[in-house]
């Protein structure tokens, strides 16, 4: 058996299975439960801090 073909039965079979149990495994990591809290503090970084409100200066009052 060549290298191509061994390598092409490989990436066809385990590693195509290793990569979707990744990608579910991953997405079962996100959607965890407890996880809400901390994607909303990572999301609320951005507005850490902020002293002065932001002001629209084509704004007309």
């Amino acid at each position: 058996m060549d290298t191509y073909s061994f390598l092409r039965e490989l990436a066809d079979s385990w590693v195509l299975l290793a990569l979707t149990l990744f990608f579910i495994g991953t997405i079962f990591w996100a959607f965890r439960p407890g996880s809400r809290d901390v994607h909303k503090e990572v999301a609320d970084i951005p507005f850490r801090n902020e002293t002065a409100q932001a002001t629209d200066p084509e704004a007309k009052s």
